[in-house]
């Protein structure tokens, strides 16, 4: 009975930098400036997208799903990160370090599938553009959205649980900023080989997978844009696939360097830092990027606020 109570604690303590009290101050400006810009970023992509009828594509409606995504995603973490920076004892619940374990995984798991599902669609429009709108229909659409979602639980479901039953023997300090996976693991008391081994091959499939995919789609994209006559069309193409690119290379870049290398002593720090850019600063960067570099999505906002501005008058 005594194990079972040292093996769940009431609570955690998430060390993150107290061990240089220095890097509290800016680490919390660059959290908040950046929480801040992902809710309104994201969140002005998706009002833009839902009331302009011009961006009613599958391409605005993937859009809208990583714009939610990365809402949520940011929530499940960067709140609790900004409490403990201001606070003496760093700690979250046991129950608030299982949703956040949760959440963030889920989260994390769907936007890797996504990212896939929109280079499909960005093949289908260049590669196939005759035929884009009978590929990409209304119910394919849903379907691609609906499975990444789905696989994405799923998978949170599974590495939590697994995750969770480890015990944990009295262990309560997470060397991290936030409950993830690899910093809880560190915490058990016995052999962690099969869920290590477990996550790698979960990361193959949910990282490695659709990178390679995503890879080949923009192989094939690159052919068929240098086929096209016109150098504005070339540059169009570029410019919209450009900024999926950016996002692609951002965010699985860092994902893969955090689940896919060997576990480390030196590289601890480097991995908290590589999850703070993969867990807020892509999300933040992901609206500037689909926005600064999308002409669709800047004329949208200019018809909105022409619209705002005349609805005042």
């Amino acid at each position: 009975m005594n194990r079972i109570n040292e093996s769940v604690p009431q609570e955690f303590i998430l060390l993150g930098f107290s061990d240089r009290p220095w890097l509290e101050l800016p680490l919390f400006v660059v959290f908040l400036i950046s929480y801040i810009l992902t809710i309104l970023g994201n969140l002005a992509i998706i009002l833009v997208s839902r009331l302009d009828s011009k961006l009613h594509t599958p391409m605005y409606f993937f859009l809208n799903n990583l714009s939610l995504l990365d809402l949520c995603y940011t929530t499940s973490t960067v709140p609790q990160m900004l409490v403990n920076i201001c606070s003496i004892r760093k700690v979250i619940s046991y129950g608030g370090c299982v949703a956040q374990l949760f959440i963030f995984l889920a989260l994390g798991s769907t936007e890797c599938l996504l990212l896939a599902v929109m280079s499909f669609d960005r093949f289908v429009a260049i590669c196939r553009p005759l035929h884009y709108s009978v590929i990409m229909h209304q119910r394919l659409c849903l379907q691609l959205a609906a499975a990444s979602w789905i696989s994405g639980f799923s998978n949170s479901v599974l590495q939590s649980t697994l995750t969770l039953q480890m015990p944990l023997c009295g262990h309560k300090e997470v060397d991290h900023f936030f409950c993830e996976v690899p910093a809880l693991l560190k915490l058990s008391c016995v052999d962690t080989t099969a869920n290590e081994a477990e996550l790698f091959f979960i990361s193959v499939l949910f990282l490695l997978i659709p990178v390679t995919l995503i890879l080949i789609s923009y192989a094939f994209i690159v052919q068929a844009v240098l086929r096209i006559q016109s150098a504005e069309g070339r540059r169009k193409a570029f410019g919209t696939c450009g900024s999926h690119l950016i996002v692609v290379s951002l965010f699985y870049g860092t994902a893969i360097y955090m689940y896919l290398q060997p576990p480390s002593p030196a590289s601890k720090d480097r991995g908290k830092m590589v999850s703070l850019f993969y867990g807020i600063i892509t999300p933040m960067l992901n609206p500037l990027i689909y926005t600064l570099r999308n002409k669709d999505v800047k004329g949208a906002f200019r018809r909105l606020i022409a619209k705002v501005v005349l609805i005042k008058k």
